[in-house]
């Protein structure tokens, strides 16, 4: 039995920078799962995590950016004195 936990990580997972702030965007499922993740991850590994699953990585994606249109990409960025759990969407 193959306890190994494969991730599958979507191409359309990249990093993305505004006004200087620079984020890992990335989007990922189990092997045999359905629905993708959303993750955003800081400079400092900060992570927000999205609670609900995708459909498709398109609009995991589509998610990702409208979030950090809307609430800028520095609302994803924690600062370095911060610490705790992972924020959840």
């Amino acid at each position: 039995m193959d306890d190994d936990y494969k991730l599958v990580f979507s191409t359309l997972s990249k990093r993305a920078t505004r006004d200087a702030v620079t984020v890992d965007v990335r989007i990922y499922r189990g092997k045999d799962e359905e629905g993708w993740l959303l993750e955003v991850v800081d400079h400092l590994g900060g992570s927000t995590v999205w609670n609900d699953r995708f459909p498709t990585d398109v609009e995991a994606l589509q998610e990702a950016m409208a979030t950090i249109e809307a609430e800028g990409i520095a609302s994803f960025a924690a600062a370095e004195a911060e610490s705790g759990p992972p924020t959840v969407h």
